[in-house]
């Protein structure tokens, strides 16, 4: 519509006036609903053909779309473990910070596995005293070993020297050198008893106490996983959780958490495919959006998706008909603004109408560059101020349209 206005001033309107101040016909007399046409009939074709190649040319190459939101991504509000909440201290739609406490769970029973784990502490320590103590009867115990020992040892002998005189009978020297043999063991058997107690204190013991640390610090990570907190600043949205609410991670969601910078970076605008050749980054783009009316927004091409989402597969058990994937997609571009703080007051999810400029700048400063083409160049891109134009008008009309023409 706008560039038929704009192509009709160029054509239609100078027709006219030279039909009126020229030939002197008038409106309602020689020009009439009736030979209307025929008057104006060159300015009426002139004008069909302007706007048919000023819409082709202006939309291919500087292209725009209708398809442009402030597109966010929320953070759902999930405990890591199933239970039932025991406290909340934020409600709907309040603010909070990155690390604040949303809601907590029942932690009984992560309690009393920390208190367990304590208590297990506690016995190894006591264990720990009770080896030391027995180790140290333990020196005790060798002692007594070595000395009875020592004593076998030298009746023994005693007995031995007397044997060879015939003072003693070479029975109670066979016995005395069991007992020797008996003394040993019981000296080896100390020490032994020693060495275990020993292992204990240096390494049975620290690693059963180690083992139940490990266990204190499991159920702690599991208590304070009972506590949700918030992931980053931002507004907490369909939070409606009461204590004695059951909490399922993969069920029953507690809210949603809308991230203070959701949708402030940048715009994501879906154009034509026709367009896929002329979208580049670094383009320069103008958008106007209906939670921000009169405004044009400058901004500049960033990413320019190079899938087609409307094509993707996903294998299931079913063969897939390629007219369901029919509906032709659009190309992904993202926009962000040039200068910081542009899309301040825009809330996200907005709605947006996008311009992209294509800009010949390098082309035309080519030494090597024909003539028809530096006019063809030139042309392309004077006919970004038409876009523009256009654009404005939109952003004028946008209000009306929606508060007015739509119904609402």
């Amino acid at each position: 519509m706008f560039e038929l206005l704009l192509c009709s001033m160029l054509t239609v309107f100078p027709d006219y006036l030279y039909r009126r101040y020229a030939q002197g016909k008038r409106i309602g007399r020689e020009i009439n609903l009736y030979t209307v046409w025929y008057e104006l009939r060159w300015g009426i074709t002139a004008c069909l053909l302007l706007t048919i190649s000023l819409i082709t040319l202006i939309f291919y190459f500087h292209p725009s779309t209708k398809n442009v939101t402030a597109v966010f991504r929320t953070v759902t509000i999930l405990p890591e473990t199933v239970g039932r909440v025991e406290e909340v201290y934020v409600g709907v739609n309040q603010k909070v910070e990155a690390g604040a406490p949303l809601f907590r769970l029942d932690g009984s029973e992560q309690k009393a596995a920390i208190e367990t784990a304590r208590r297990r502490i506690a016995e190894v320590d006591a264990a720990t005293d009770v080896a030391r103590t027995e180790l140290a009867g333990a020196d005790g115990l060798i002692q007594e070993a070595q000395g009875a020992y020592q004593m076998a040892v030298d009746e023994y002998e005693m007995k031995a020297q007397l044997l060879k005189s015939d003072a003693v009978s070479r029975r109670e020297v066979e016995r005395l050198q069991t007992s020797i043999d008996s003394r040993k063991g019981a000296v080896d058997a100390a020490l032994a008893k020693k060495k275990t107690l020993e292992t204990q204190i240096a390494v049975l013991l620290p690693a059963q106490k180690a083992s139940a640390e490990a266990a204190q610090a499991q159920s702690q990570v599991e208590l304070d996983k009972t506590l949700v907190r918030a992931g980053v600043a931002g507004s907490v949205q369909q939070f409606s959780l009461r204590p004695g609410d059951i909490v399922n991670s993969m069920l029953r969601p507690a809210g949603i958490l809308v991230p203070a910078e959701a949708g402030r970076v940048a715009l994501i605008a879906g154009f034509g495919q026709i367009e896929a050749q002329v979208m580049k980054p670094g383009m320069i783009a103008e958008a106007t959006c209906v939670g921000k009316p009169f405004t044009i927004i400058p901004m500049v091409v960033t990413v320019v998706q190079d899938v087609i989402a409307a094509g993707q597969l996903r294998p299931t058990d079913q063969l897939v008909d390629v007219q369901q994937m029919g509906a032709p997609g659009t190309l992904t571009v993202f926009l962000e603004p040039l200068y910081a703080g542009e899309l301040e007051g825009i809330p996200p999810g907005s709605s947006c109408i996008a311009n992209a400029y294509t800009n010949n700048h390098d082309a035309l400063a080519d030494e090597n560059i024909g003539t028809l083409q530096w006019l063809y160049l030139h042309m392309v891109d004077a006919l970004g101020l038409v876009h523009a134009m256009i654009l404005r008008m939109q952003a004028v009309l946008l209000p009306v349209q929606t508060l007015v023409l739509s119904g609402h």
